[in-house]
């Protein structure tokens, strides 16, 4: 049987044998190398900061570079517009002046062609006149002083044949219906005959309304 002893080391102390002077001398190194790494990591940030700076003032100066391009090619567009009040008040004057000269307007070939279709199967004119007052109006009066119409732009006379009395009242009927005329009435209706064929021969007259301007140069509100 063979005994086991059991040996317990125990820790032996430590004992530090440097002079204090070095021990303070390293850890001033260490702390040396510390400061050091943290100057560089600020200088490294301070760096990345500049550059993000440097870039957004890049940045931003090509846009101001941008802006004043955009700005000066506005400007030129606007001078070269300088014109357009003037060009535009010449234009409304040429509008007004012709107005003023054309605003008495008839288009009389539109309304003889009209004034032809009404005109009755029995009816055939063999004397049309057409007096058109433009600087004024007229009026014409019976003995006793009344006024018999009052034209505003004219008159159209109308002298013809007819077949019948009713075929000249027809054709009142028809110049009444016209616009542009009122007051439509006949100053002679007498029986007659052409050849061995009764005829009653007539003079009408109506009077031209505004209605029958064209208003064609009419420069509309808001124009």
């Amino acid at each position: 049987m063979s005994t086991q002893t059991a040996v317990r080391t125990q820790a032996l102390p430590r004992v530090n044998l440097l002079p204090p002077e070095i021990e303070e001398r390293r850890k001033l190194q260490t702390l040396k190398v510390a400061l050091g790494g943290t100057v560089l990591a600020s200088l490294g940030l301070v760096a990345a900061l500049y550059v993000l700076a440097a870039g957004q003032v890049s940045s931003a100066q090509n846009d101001l570079d941008q802006a004043n391009s955009t700005n000066q090619s506005l400007t030129q567009q606007v001078a070269s517009y300088s014109e357009v009040p003037q060009t535009k008040a010449k234009v409304a004057s040429a509008q007004a002046q012709l107005a003023a000269a054309m605003g008495q307007e008839v288009r009389w070939s539109y309304f003889l062609n009209d004034l032809g279709l009404r005109v009755p199967a029995n009816v055939w004119l063999t004397k049309l006149t057409i007096t058109q007052t433009v600087d004024g109006t007229t009026s014409a009066a019976s003995s006793n002083g009344t006024t018999l119409f009052s034209p505003e732009l004219g008159t159209i006379e109308a002298d013809g044949n007819a077949l019948a009395h009713t075929d000249v009242a027809a054709w009142l009927d028809s110049l009444a219906r016209e616009r542009g005329l009122n007051q439509v009435y006949f100053s002679k209706s007498d029986l007659g005959s052409i050849g061995d064929t009764p005829v009653v021969s007539f003079s009408s007259k109506a009077n031209i309304t505004p209605n029958a301007l064209s208003q064609r140069y009419t420069v509309k509100a808001g124009s």
